[in-house]
């Protein structure tokens, strides 16, 4: 959530000691009149924040619910892909019963084969006994032969016999060929029906599969989006906090700055009587002397004198002069290695230095400030931020990474140059102990596009 963080001007809080009763009033209007409208812009801005957080609420909920879908369509899928493999499972089945079924209709072939065989040399065994008598079988000739009438009778049933046997010969070999050849049309119709519903089923199980992945992509996706969204909004309210921490420094400040044009207003007006008090002594004074110079001559030139000079002596015991702002040299903020400077860095932007040691290290304010926030962020660990104001220039510094527990200040808190402010530790998005510290020309936000290289202005 890059967005622009107003500036917030501490030149004119941080000094709060400078304004004498001699500063025009139009001067205090003005100052005033720049801390409202820090307020108002940190406002405005803090409800800029408020809008991207529900927005990010929203897109997170979208999400979420997009992810519910998909997880929905992974079990529905997961569902239909458990029934195609069953239905596959039942195919291979039924191939199989199909295959043993067409063994058996095999060995059926081979002893129809055998039978047929069989036929056939029955037939070649008629057709050479038709041929060796001449290639006809007299049957007249067989009955006349009869010995008696039962032998006739007998040799009549005889040759109907033979005559139908090879009539049934004949015909049980066409039907057995006709049987032979409409079952292996069956066996093979069947089974590359069988083979054909199975490539169907396995096909329609590589598309569900597809299609479950694919979900399951989806879901991957929309859990980074998610995630990309709830950091998002996490910077957000991170980002509104410091905000309204200015927020609220900046209405310290124009209480200050009200109480401070009341009690200017309050000093002029005494400074006033005081003055008039003095012109009426003054007048009285040469009024005296006049007098005097009349009674005694030349004594009054003296009088007068001593009293235009004893006027500018009071005049100037009343002026209060206005001391120079704060604009002490910044001090190293801890012990340690420089082992990381500012610039890109593993693909990102590194917006300060790090400054490595181990042990119980202490870590301090590098110049004069007020801090701002003082907490436990997602990716700071534990921070704190202070802003200063040097030869009427607003930074801001940032002290990360600090040991669990070990921060000394508070929101708010004015800190002198060199107090200790926590110690070196490794919390938040952290490898290792050491201080990631920060130098801001101005106010920080979360692009950090004021961000310095403190190398050659901060002493390291």
């Amino acid at each position: 959530m890059k967005k622009k963080m107003v500036t917030l001007s501490l030149a004119a809080m941080m000094s709060v000691g400078t304004v004498t009763a001699t500063l025009p009033t139009n001067a205090f209007a003005d100052k005033l009149g720049d801390l409202e409208s820090q307020s108002e812009e940190l406002k405005k801005e803090q409800s800029n924040i408020d809008s991207q957080i529900d927005k990010s609420q929203k897109e997170i909920e979208r999400l979420v619910g997009e992810q519910e879908d998909a997880k929905t369509a992974v079990e529905r899928l997961t569902k239909e892909i458990s029934d195609a493999e069953a239905q596959i499972d039942e195919k291979n089945k039924e191939i199989e019963a199909k295959k043993a079924e067409i063994k058996k209709l095999e060995q059926e072939i081979e002893d129809l084969k055998e039978r047929i065989k069989q036929r056939n040399e029955l037939l070649k065994d008629r057709a050479r006994s038709m041929q060796e008598s001449g290639g006809t079988v007299n049957y007249i000739d067989v009955l006349l032969g009869a010995q008696s009438f039962s032998d006739f009778i007998g040799r009549v049933g005889a040759v109907a016999t033979i005559v139908e046997a090879d009539q049934e010969i004949v015909r049980q070999q066409e039907e057995d060929k006709k049987s032979l050849e409409q079952k292996q049309a069956k066996v093979k119709e069947d089974l590359a029906s069988l083979e054909g519903m199975r490539k169907e089923l396995e096909k329609m199980k590589a598309n569900l599969d597809n299609q479950k992945k694919e979900k399951a992509n989806l879901i991957t996706i929309l859990k980074e989006e998610e995630d990309h969204h709830h950091a998002e909004k996490i910077s957000g309210e991170e980002e509104k906090e410091l905000l309204a921490a200015q927020e609220k420094a900046v209405a310290k400040a124009i209480q200050e700055e009200k109480d401070r044009q009341a009690e200017a207003a309050r000093k002029a007006e005494e400074a006033r009587q005081a003055e008039l008090a003095r012109q009426a002594e003054a007048k009285k004074a040469a009024e005296a002397a006049k007098s005097a110079k009349q009674n005694a001559g030349t004594t009054s030139s003296s009088g007068n004198s001593g009293s235009d000079s004893s006027s500018e002596s009071s005049g100037g015991q009343e002026q209060v002069q206005t001391p120079p702002p704060s604009s002490g040299d910044w001090i190293r903020p801890s012990a340690g290695v420089l082992t990381s400077g500012l610039g890109q860095r593993w693909g990102s932007y590194h917006a300060g230095i790090d400054l490595a040691a181990a042990g119980t290290v202490p870590i301090y304010a590098a110049a004069d400030g007020v801090v701002i926030q003082s907490y436990h962020s997602s990716s700071y660990g534990e921070v704190v931020f202070i802003a200063h104001s040097i030869n009427g220039q607003t930074y801001t510094t940032v002290y990360a990474h600090m040991r669990s527990g070990s921060r000394s200040v508070s929101n708010g808190q004015t800190v002198s140059q060199g107090q200790q402010i926590g110690l070196m530790g490794n919390t938040g998005q952290s490898t290792g102990q050491h201080l990631h510290f920060e130098l801001h020309k101005g106010g920080w936000n979360q692009s950090k596009s004021n961000a310095i290289n403190p190398v050659g202005i901060v002493p390291l």
